[in-house]
């Protein structure tokens, strides 16, 4: 089979969210998934993905490596190894593929396809611009069409939502429903602030929901203030596929827009999502299961990609209010339950 190489290289939920388009790939051809350090671990999640390689790129990474020769022959190192007989460079709507597209050209790799407002010149081979895919098109929707016009579509039997894998059993689930809340994001403007999710653990436990607070190791005080003496910390103590397991068998699972939203809505568990509108909702919100949107969309900060909020007291999350998700999440519930009755 052809040898295509598949690249996303920003973070866990956008490798999540370009899966289906790897599938789409997958049934015509042998991907090879290069992604970066933030999406390594979700490349491996991804069902038919059987290759995966990992590079941090200097225009995508954040925090950013150098742009050194000694990276670039890492790349070229790489690429030289796949011998790919094309790429298709998965990127959203504000990351150029261009000096990926020169590098790859320069490897020799004879076809690229990549989505590209700017004038590629000899740099890509199939050119999707936003008269194909306008800018406002969901994450998923966007790799997909990127992978259509490259000459790979989705089969017909392919629902083309977001999956993963399935996991072994952690041990960290308890027995019984639960609710996870994931107060963590990769970007502090992307937070709830942590007094609000601290109270929403309280008010949920109140309720009678058994609450487990995950985050990675480096946010294990922020798990333990949150979850207080109401919820189970899980700070730390998951990794990524003890993580999925967790969400996976969770009632609801209550994040920001950050990377476990998208893992919960692959292992198709309803979401309440506190989406800060620095990026738009409708290009990222998660994809693959029922989720209630919480957030002042409208919001001054609305698509200014910050990173730190830009505006005192971070208006778009801090005026959501607990009961509010509690609300939300009781929603969810009651929608499980007229489901299953």
């Amino acid at each position: 089979m052809r040898r295509v190489l598949a690249v996303r290289l920003d973070s866990l939920g956008d490798v999540v969210m370009a899966g289906p388009a790897i599938r789409a790939i997958a049934a015509h051809a042998e991907p090879y998934l290069l992604t970066g350090p933030r999406g390594t671990g979700a490349a491996r999640l991804l069902p038919q993905v059987r290759h995966t390689r990992e590079w941090d790129c200097p225009w995508i990474g954040n925090p950013a490596p150098e742009a050194t020769p000694r990276n670039l022959r890492r790349l070229e190192r790489l690429v030289a190894d796949i011998a790919p007989d094309e790429a298709v460079i998965f990127t959203s709507f504000h990351q150029s593929p261009l000096p990926l597209a020169l590098e790859l050209r320069l490897c020799g790799v004879p076809r690229i396809t990549a989505l590209s407002e700017d004038y590629p010149g000899s740099l890509l081979d199939v050119r999707v611009t936003s008269r194909e895919l306008p800018w406002e098109a969901h994450e998923v929707d966007r790799a997909l069409g990127i992978a259509a016009a490259a000459g790979f579509p989705l089969p017909a039997d392919d629902d083309g939502l977001p999956a993963l894998v399935p996991q072994h059993r952690s041990g960290l689930r308890p027995d019984g429903p639960y609710v996870v809340v994931h107060p963590g994001a990769d970007a502090p403007a992307r937070s709830w602030p942590a007094e609000n999710a601290a109270e929403l653990v309280e008010q949920l436990a109140a309720t009678g929901l058994r609450v487990l607070v995950t985050g990675g190791p480096d946010e294990r005080a922020l798990t333990a203030r949150v979850a207080g003496s109401h919820g189970i910390d899980l700070g730390g103590r998951t990794g990524l596929p003890g993580l999925v397991d967790v969400l996976e068998g969770a009632s609801v699972v209550v994040a920001g827009n950050t990377g476990p939203a998208h893992l919960a809505a692959a292992v198709r568990t309803p979401v309440v999502s506190l989406f800060a509108p620095v990026v738009p909702a409708e290009v990222w919100r998660p994809r693959g299961a029922p989720t209630v949107l919480l957030g002042d969309q409208g919001a001054a900060c609305a698509g200014t990609r910050a990173r730190i909020c830009p505006l005192p007291g971070h208006p778009c999350l801090a005026g959501v209010l607990a009961e509010q998700v509690v609300e939300a999440v009781q929603d969810l519930l009651a929608a499980q339950t007229g489901a299953v009755a």
